[in-house]
Parts: C-alpha cells; sequence; structure tokens
C-alpha cells in the first residue's frame, strides 16, 4: 500500500455534511483523510469518486470550515477500530472513541468497520436459546444465536425502555458459556443517552456490556459510522474470544435518517418517501453481519430497534428490514394505552427460527405446542372482542365470553410482565395456567400426551 502523505489545499464546495474535492486522482473510496482549517483538525471519509470529483463525508461539524482555506491530507488507510476483550465495561462514542473519561483500551487488533456478511458457505444454522426474560419474546417470539430479530416500535412507545431491559435481563442458558451485549445507540435525546448508562450500572451489567453512544447533537455522519463500530467490536469478542454476543441497536430511524439526508446532500436521485435507493443494500450489509461459523465457537445475534414514521409497517425502514430479518417483534399503541408493558402484540409478531431454539434440550419440550395454543386461543379471543364492540358483550355465547376472558388474561398476565425477569419456565407455567380455563378437548394445538401428563400434575 502506497502509505506517502497526500495533501491537497483548497476545496470545490461544501453541502451539508459533505466536503468536495476536484482532480484528485490518488484518493481511495473509503479512504480516511484529515482536515485542517487554522488550528483545528478534523476528520472525514471519501464516499465518492465520480472521475475527478471526491465527496468526503465530514465526521464532524462542518460550520467554520473555509473551502479555499481548507488543507485535506489522505492517509492511505480506510476507516478502522481498535478492538479488544478489554473494551468490556467501557462508554464510547459512536466513533469508538472514549465517553467515559478513561483513556482507551489496548487494541488487540484493528480492524476495518466495513467488515462484510458472513460467507454463505461457512454461515452455521442459528440454533440455541437466548433468554431476554421477556415472556412475550423467550415464550411466544424466541430469539435465536446467530439470529437477527428486529423490534418495531411507534413513536412515543417504550422501545428504549425494552432495549434496556432486555441488555439488563438477556443471558445464554447453561453453564460456562460466556456472553456479552453490544449497546448501540443513534442519535439518543440526552435524557435517554442518560438513562441507559444509569439503567446499565444500577443493572450490575455494564461489566459484560460495550456501549457505543451517538447523541442526538452529533454529526449525522456519525449515526452511519455507529453500528458498524459496534458491529466490528461484537464480532472480535465474538470469533477471537468465543463469546455468544447480543447486539442491540437503537435507533435504526435515526440511522437511516442520516443516510437520506448524506445522500441528498451528495444530490443524488432519491427512491421511496426520499430515501437513497441503495438503503435496502446498506441495511443488508449491516444486518448480515449476525449469524454463527462453521466450526468456530462465538455467535453475533442481532435485536435492532426501529420506530415506524406515522406507525406505518409498509414504510420503506420496516418494510426492508423485514425482507432481510428473519421476523419482528412488534410494540402496539393499543396494549400501551392499556398500561400493558411491554407492549408487545404477538399475532403480527414473528420469530422464523423459533423452532431452531425451543423444545427438548432448548428450552422444554411443551414449549411449542403451548406457543401455537396460545396464539390460537388469543387470536379468536380478539376476534371476539371486535364482534362485542358491535354486538355488546351481553350477547355473547358462554364460548366467546370465556375466550374474550383469556384474551384480557392474556395481555394483562402474561404480555404485560412491567420489569420484572420472568424464566422461560414460568412463562410457561403461566401459558398453561392461562389455558386452563379451555376443557382439554379444545387445546388441539397440543399433543394430547402432553395435556395428558399435566392434568395427572394438576396442571391444564
Amino acid at each position: 500500500m502506497d502509505l506517502v502523505t497526500r495533501r491537497i489545499r483548497g476545496a470545490h464546495a461544501i453541502a451539508g455534511p459533505l466536503l468536495f474535492l476536484e482532480a484528485v486522482p490518488s484518493a481511495r473510496l473509503g479512504e480516511i483523510v484529515r482536515i485542517r482549517t487554522g488550528a483545528e483538525e478534523r476528520s472525514g471519509q471519501v464516499i465518492e469518486i465520480s472521475g475527478a470529483r471526491v465527496a468526503i463525508q465530514v465526521l464532524e461539524e462542518t460550520r467554520g470550515i473555509a473551502p479555499d482555506r481548507v488543507e485535506v491530507t489522505l492517509s492511505g488507510e480506510v476507516a478502522k477500530l481498535g478492538v479488544s476483550r478489554t473494551m468490556l465495561g467501557r462508554v464510547l462514542d459512536g466513533l469508538g472513541r472514549p465517553a467515559d473519561g478513561v483513556p482507551a483500551p489496548i487494541a488487540e487488533a484493528r480492524l476495518p468497520i466495513g467488515g462484510a456478511a458472513l460467507n454463505v458457505m461457512r454461515r452455521e444454522k442459528p440454533q440455541d436459546f437466548i433468554e431476554t426474560g421477556v415472556s412475550a419474546i423467550d415464550g411466544m417470539n424466541t430469539l435465536v444465536r446467530g439470529q437477527k430479530l428486529p423490534i418495531f416500535s411507534c413513536a412515543g412507545l417504550p422501545a428504549g425502555r425494552l432495549a434496556t431491559q432486555i441488555v439488563c435481563q438477556a443471558r445464554v442458558r447453561g453453564g460456562g458459556e460466556r456472553f456479552a451485549v453490544v449497546f448501540a445507540a443513534m442519535g439518543a435525546p440526552f435524557r435517554e443517552y442518560d438513562a441507559y448508562l444509569e439503567a446499565f450500572r444500577s443493572a450490575g451489567v455494564l461489566d459484560r456490556t460495550v456501549v457505543f453512544l451517538s447523541r442526538a447533537d452529533d454529526p449525522p455522519i456519525e449515526r452511519l459510522m455507529t453500528p458498524r463500530c459496534a458491529l466490528t467490536c461484537a464480532e472480535h469478542l465474538a470469533f477471537t474470544h468465543g463469546m455468544h454476543v447480543l447486539v442491540v441497536l437503537t435507533d435504526m430511524t435515526a440511522y437511516c435518517e442520516a443516510l437520506r439526508e448524506v445522500a441528498l446532500a451528495r444530490e443524488e436521485v432519491p427512491g421511496r418517501r426520499g430515501y437513497p435507493g441503495y438503503m435496502y443494500t446498506d441495511l443488508a450489509a449491516i444486518y448480515e453481519r449476525a449469524g454463527r461459523i462453521v466450526g468456530r465457537p462465538g455467535s453475533v445475534t442481532q435485536l435492532p430497534v426501529l420506530t415506524m414514521p406515522d406507525d406505518d409497517l409498509t414504510h420503506p425502514i420496516p418494510d426492508l428490514s423485514g425482507y432481510i430479518t428473519e421476523g419482528q417483534i412488534v410494540l402496539s399503541r393499543d396494549l400501551d394505552r392499556k398500561g400493558v408493558y411491554p407492549p408487545i402484540d404477538v399475532l403480527p409478531s414473528l420469530s422464523r427460527l423459533m423452532g431452531l431454539g425451543s423444545g427438548p434440550g432448548r428450552t422444554r419440550e411443551d414449549h411449542r405446542p403451548v406457543a401455537d395454543q396460545l396464539y390460537a386461543c388469543y387470536a379468536r379471543g380478539r376476534d371476539v372482542r371486535r364482534m362485542a364492540a358491535i354486538v355488546g358483550a351481553a350477547n355473547l355465547g358462554e364460548d366467546e365470553r370465556r375466550q374474550l376472558e383469556f384474551a384480557d388474561r392474556f395481555e394483562a398476565e402474561l404480555v404485560g410482565q412491567g420489569g420484572a425477569f420472568r424464566s422461560i419456565e414460568e412463562t410457561l407455567e403461566l401459558g398453561w395456567k392461562l389455558l386452563s380455563a379451555f376443557p382439554p378437548e379444545l387445546l388441539t394445538r397440543i399433543p394430547s400426551a402432553l395435556v395428558e401428563a399435566r392434568r395427572g400434575k394438576g396442571g391444564a
């Protein structure tokens, strides 16, 4: 690699977070640059080379930069992050720099943050259970090691609180397996920024967690780097140190808004709703870094959180995320109005890999049948609730009233667990308790042998 320093004096123009240069044939795509204006130095990255024109995204604010006086130094290197196991317990900014007043950890390696999707020929099937302590996830939409399972929220719903709760409670079952969490927040308001750190410290989980926090007043370019830095750290912990790493990314909508802002500054032709046409590819480059590698210990599991603009499930951000990932956890505004927390609507929620993380040897033999039966009974109860709104609850038959009561209890007792941790055993026992309201012959989704075994033990 040519490491000879290259300097360019004067820039062609500045537009938003972008700095444009002319006639720089030696520039390389993805190259890191240093931008000096007077006594101040800032960083940037080459993001586009079009003929003799070079676009550089400035990683700090562009205010105060005079294009005719700027000096740009091309480094010859792509963006890298120094990674090590000592990052556990640390709080970093969106670019991986210390934000906790402690010197930077000594790096075991410096890795490009761009990363790459796992090689499909070496990708091992996701399997085994990650226990979040949240019944609507563990019992109904099981999270599996190596999976990518996004949380779809509406504006104003407690998605941040749920993400924090999962970070504090999540664990892998079985003795001796090393577990870590990498938490990355993009565009976090100050109150959330402070709340995240206080929650992790209070729960005593900071020592197993790496925190990347990009604040709302940080440059939008930093939001594009934050998830990549977080995943680079997670991959090192997983595939070098053999740890099972859960990566929580919040909020991917802030990431996509930053992506749109940069695209508009580059004067690109917009796609759906003004987002760049390559947003699907960009999101896939992030989401597909989850998984397991054949013959190597460790795994990277992703739990991205995104806010659906206008509560629209067909908006490009949730729509494209749903295509790439293996299911979704959907938060409900109606449940939130009822005071149910976490307000997870299990009917549109889905974990496509649930079968790989549940059952004998992973959770319990009755896990999937009980979950299927709960789904079926709750769906019927929701149908009866809509009918009762038309004909009145007094005009319902006995079976309909039982189904309606089940739906209310399911939401209040199983979904609405508050901030408490609930093990998968406790979740399944509560599921059996709720199903005991129905006669055994109506539990058609559960094998009769399991139903009889429960009755013999005094259960449903």
